[in-house]
Formats: structure tokens, sequence, C-alpha cells
């Protein structure tokens, strides 16, 4: 086994230069990023139909008074504090505000159930609750006979649904969950405004308290704990403290070169690992972020915004990569024609890039061409005409996919990593990248590929124990300090590709393993009639898939219903080709010999995703069983 480091001479170039800002904690990235840039805008919220700027300085006060409420509630120095919320300015003002009190934040999916929100409030041992709204708070009312010294603060005084004008038991109104609260033996609820209020009383007569607490906390003082949202069993409470944020996201700065002329899109959950560290590594870039209104808003809030790079995970790539491949096939001769050359120029441009050969005169001029009638308006349709680059992490992105953007002008960098690694380990550079990989290793990782070929990785980014258990902690990193990731990988001129979960790795009944997630992602990418795709077969005698159809096979084949839609013999018959093209890129053990195409797609709501969209694949087993044992019953 080799054990194995990256480092090229412009990221030593970058850390030197960084290295006059000594940050050690997260503390003391956010007093001197507040104190440098002052009346520099730091954030952009959209508000009405226009968007609203935010000052580094106005939002270093509303964090400092969200500190000294939080004080006044008795929160104190390592206590941990649960943050139920959306992605929005509150939610970073929130956690600014709780790591100037020297406290932990603990970040909660929104999309997490009542049973979720309980396991975790209590494991964390927190006691206070950060929630966005009457929704999130009504999860946590039932807890209060547990707990009744659960302090809980709300960011909106309507749910997302009475805003969208639902009303109903799904839309609970504020004034009856702030009833029951009190009911059920509780501290009435205040609100963050007033919350603030209690803080700018507080930091009245303790001015110097907030910078006596920053001088209690420690680089290997705890910063926050993340939950795993896991594809089974209980969620595992990563610990991360200060070093392996700071170290993680100043890597992060010097891989994809951010300055603080950037301006970053957000709209990932920010109790992921992935959207933490799109939200630290801007502050301490300087870099400014303007946040999503919501997923509904997306593609016009990118028009609007205009951002020089963002994050997201494959799914979302996918599905624009469909929409824009369908629109593509769906116009007329002349305009149709015109963007399939585009498109090809394009293609033999970036590809000769890739490669390392200058394009000839003739390509040039050809792709000048292409650009100005069809690339440049595409990428000023999608909001794109600025990005440098785009990110995805979460789940393996196909190269297709990735090709087909370098195509068009726009750039994805994959990377890897799992909340243990404070998000990335592995990716790839804007001046160095491989499609099909997850680039070289970050420049504080060492990584070591097993025997069973098993990625292992330790660092100053790697974490190094999950709250309140031992056990998994033991289990998860050896003696040497290697952390066993559970993922199968291989190197290449120092690239990282994915082969697949070690778990998740099928062993077929003749003994030959196969790994499901390259074929699942090689279906979807050909056919954009397909959502999901999950493929069985350990211990049977070959591969069966169960699929869900798409949107576009709804508007398609079944007037906007995806359970029509899945009825239709046309549609059938487009996914076997499909299947049958995937075919012919496997192993005779790898095929797919048959499959069924589900009525509905997988979801979130119903348990089968997680919240980064990633299948929870013994949800899915457990649930349609019964269909893929009916699969082994038709002759392959």
């Amino acid at each position: 086994m080799t054990i194995c480091r990256f480092m090229d001479a412009r990221e030593s170039k970058m850390r030197d230069a960084n290295s006059a800002f000594s940050a050690r904690t997260a503390g003391d990235i956010w007093r001197s990023r507040a104190a440098q840039a002052g009346d520099s805008v730091a954030f952009r919220v959209r508000q009405g139909e226009d968007w609203r700027s935010v000052t580094w300085q106005q939002a270093d006060m509303a964090a400092r008074e969200i500190a000294g409420g939080l004080e006044g509630l008795g929160v104190g120095v390592g206590a941990c504090v649960c943050i139920l919320a959306q992605t929005r300015l509150e939610w970073v003002l929130c956690d600014v505000g709780l790591v100037l009190a020297g406290a932990v934040s603990v970040p909660v999916y929104p999309s997490s159930t009542l049973e979720q929100c309980a396991f975790i409030v209590k494991d964390s041992g927190a006691r206070t609750v950060i929630a966005e709204d009457a929704t999130q708070l009504e999860k946590l009312v039932p807890l209060l006979a547990q707990i009744p010294e659960l302090r809980l603060v709300y960011l909106d005084g309507q749910s997302n649904s009475e805003k969208a004008g639902v009303d109903g038991p799904s839309a609970p109104r504020l004034d009856g969950v702030l009833a029951a609260v009190e009911r059920a033996g509780g501290a009435r609820p205040l609100s963050l405004a007033a919350l603030r209020e209690a803080g700018q009383g507080w930091l009245a007569g303790h001015a110097a308290e907030l910078d006596r607490r920053a001088a209690e906390v420690g680089p290997d003082d705890v910063f926050t704990i993340v939950y795993t949202s896991g594809t089974t069993g209980q969620p595992k409470g990563v610990v991360l403290t200060h070093r392996n944020m700071v170290e993680s996201f100043a890597s992060a700065i010097r891989a994809f070169d951010l300055r603080n002329t950037d301006l970053q899109y957000l709209f990932l959950p920010l109790a992921h690992v992935l959207g933490r560290e799109l939200e630290w590594a801007p502050i301490l870039a300087g870099s400014s972020i303007a946040f999503s209104a919501g997923q509904s808003r997306i593609k016009f809030d990118l028009v609007d915004v205009r951002p020089t790079f963002l994050g997201g995970v494959p799914r979302v790539f996918e599905k624009l990569h469909a929409a824009i491949a369908t629109a593509a096939g769906q116009g007329r001769w002349p305009k149709h024609a015109l963007v399939g050359w585009a498109f090809r120029v394009g293609a033999r441009r970036a590809g000769g890039s890739r490669r390392g050969q200058p394009p000839s005169v003739g390509l040039r001029i050809e792709h000048a061409l292409a650009d100005w009638l069809v690339l440049s308006k595409l990428r000023a349709r999608l909001g794109l005409d600025r990005c440098r680059f785009l990110i995805s992490g979460g789940a393996p992105l196909s190269a297709e996919i990735a090709e087909f953007f370098h195509g068009v002008g726009v750039l994805i960098l994959e990377g890897y990593g799992l909340t243990e690694t404070t998000a990335a380990a592995f990716v790839n550079r804007w001046n160095r990248y491989r499609f099909g990989t997850v680039g070289p290793a970050i420049d504080v990782i060492q990584y070591r590929i097993a025997d069973d070929d098993e990625i292992l990785v330790r660092g100053s980014s790697v974490f190094t124990r999950y709250h309140n258990n031992p056990t998994a902690t033991a289990e998860a990193i050896d003696a040497e300090g290697w952390f066993h990731t559970g993922d199968i990988g291989r190197v290449d001129d120092g690239f990282l590709s994915i082969v697949d979960r070690k778990k998740d790795i099928i062993v077929t009944a003749g003994g030959k393993n196969v790994a499901p997630q390259p074929i699942e992602t090689a279906l979807k990418t050909r056919c954009p009639l397909v959502s999901q795709v999950v493929v069985f077969g350990d211990s049977r005698p070959h591969c069966v898939a169960i699929i869900t159809p798409s949107e576009f096979a709804a508007r398609q084949f079944g007037g906007g219903s995806l359970a029509r839609a899945a009825l239709q013999p046309e549609l059938r018959a487009a996914v076997e080709d499909a299947v049958a093209a995937t075919n012919r890129n496997l192993a005779s053990y790898e095929t797919i010999k048959s499959f069924a195409i589900l009525s509905a797609d997988f979801s979130e709501a119903a348990g089968e995703l997680t919240p980064s969209l990633k299948v929870k694949r013994e949800v899915v087993k457990s649930r349609y069983g019964h269909i893929v044992d009916a699969l082994y019953e038709k002759p392959a």
C-alpha cells in the first residue's frame, strides 16, 4: 500500500500567500473578515422583485446581537444549539452568532421528521433550537415533555406553505404553535427580532464579553456537530473542530482560486457539510454570497445574480442537461441544426483543450462563430455567462455531462468527500482536471488505497470522533489514524476515481463483483426519460433494475402524469433501447437483463432519498423487493 499526497507548485505558492492570515478558529476568520471588508457587500438576498445587499459590517452587528441574545438564554461556551431551517441569510447569521458566543452549531435538515429531530436534539445535548417557522417549531413541541428546559427561537412568523397561500393542517398558524409550546410547559419561543433586541441590551452591559469568549476557544475545540443523513441506519454525529474547518476551507480556497471579487449563488442545504464549506470558504476568501429564494426560483435567480461560481449535486446538473438536450432536439430544422452544429464545435474545442492540443486556426474561427451565435446565448439564458466554474459533489457525476457543459463553456469541477473529511478530500482544480474522476487530494489530506481498494484518508481536515459513539469511531478510524471511508476507488496519475460504496458492491450468484453506481449513472445520462435507477443482483444470477420516469417522460408520454407515462408502451420501448445501448459497454455479468418502471419518482418525503438526493438503497430494496423478485421470475 502506498501513501500519497498531492500539492502542486501553484497551490504551494497560494498557501505561502495565505500564511499571513493565521486564523486558528472560525471566530478568527469572521472577525478578521468583518474588520477588513467593512462596508463592502457580504451577502445578497431577494426581497420581492429586487435584491438587497448586506455589508460585512451589518452582518457582523446582527451576528453579535444574536450571540448576545443567546447568552441571555444561557448558551455558554461549548453548548450545542440546533439550527433547523432552510438555506438563508439568517441561517448564516445564527451560525456566526454561535461562533462568536463560543457555542457549537448542530445543523438539522428542515426535511427531517419529528423523530429525526428528536434524536439529534437529544443525542447532541442541545437545550436551544433555532427553527425556521411554525412548521418546524411544531416538530419540537413533543420534545418539551422530555426536555422541559428546551428554549426555542424562530426566524419567521409564517411557514413556507402559509406564505404560498396554503392553509390547513400542513401549515400551522404561528399563534397556535406558540400556544402549544406553552401548554406543553415550555417557555414561549422568541422571534429572531426579539432575540436580537435582547442581545443589544446584553452587549451594552458586556462590551468585552464576546472577545473574552473568543479567547477561550481553541483550534481543537468543537466547531460543529454534523449528523450524517445516512442511506441506512441511525445518523452519526460527526464532531468537526475549528482546526478541521480552518484547514479544510482554506485548502478549498487554494484549490478553487477563490477571490474577493467572486459572487457565489448558494442553494445547497447548510445542514450538509458541502453547504457549510460553501458558506465559510467565501467568508475566508472575502467573496460575496447570494442566497437562493427557493428551489423553484433557481433558474430565475441565476439570471438575476449571474454568479461567478456555485455548488450543486449531480442531480441538479443531470436535470439541467436533460432540459437543454430536450429543448435542443425539439426546435425546428434550421434552429435545431444550428444548435447541434454549435454543440459539436464546442465539444471539439473543449476535447482538444482537455488533451492539451491547441486549436487550429479554422477551429478557433468556427468556435468563435458558434459561441457568438449559440453558446454564449445559452450561457446567458442560464445565468452562467460570468461563471468561472461549477462545483459538483455528494454523488458521482458522469463524464458525459461534464464534457457536455465544458463544450458549451461551463466547467464543472467534481470533488469527493464526506462529512467526516469536512467536505472535499479530493477535487478537480480549475487548472488541472480530468472528467470522470474526483481529482487529486487536497493539500491537507493524505490517502491510501487499501488491499481491498477501499479509500483511506487522514489529515488535519479529517474528524477524530463521532459524538457519543466510541464504537463507531473505533470502527471508522484505525490505530494508525486512517479513516476508512467505505468507498472503493482507484488512482491514476494522482486522480481518484470512485468505483462505488463498499457496501453497495453486488456479488452475483456466479461470484462476479458488480459496481452498480457507474451503471446507474450511465443509464440516467443516456436517457432523459429516466430519473432514477437502482440496480440489484446480489446473490442473484444476473442484474435487474428498478427505474423511475423523469418529468420529461411525464410530459412526453403521460400528459404530465408519471403514473400514466409509466404505463405507456412507447416509454418502455425507449427505455429498452437505452438499456440495450448501456449494456453494450458492460461486461456480460454487469448487464441489466430486465427492469421495471415505477409509477412515481423517488422522493425525500417518502424516505427514498437523502436530503442530498442520494438513493437509500435499503429503503428501495425493502419497499420494492416484491417487484425485484418478480423480475427474476421472468426469463432473462
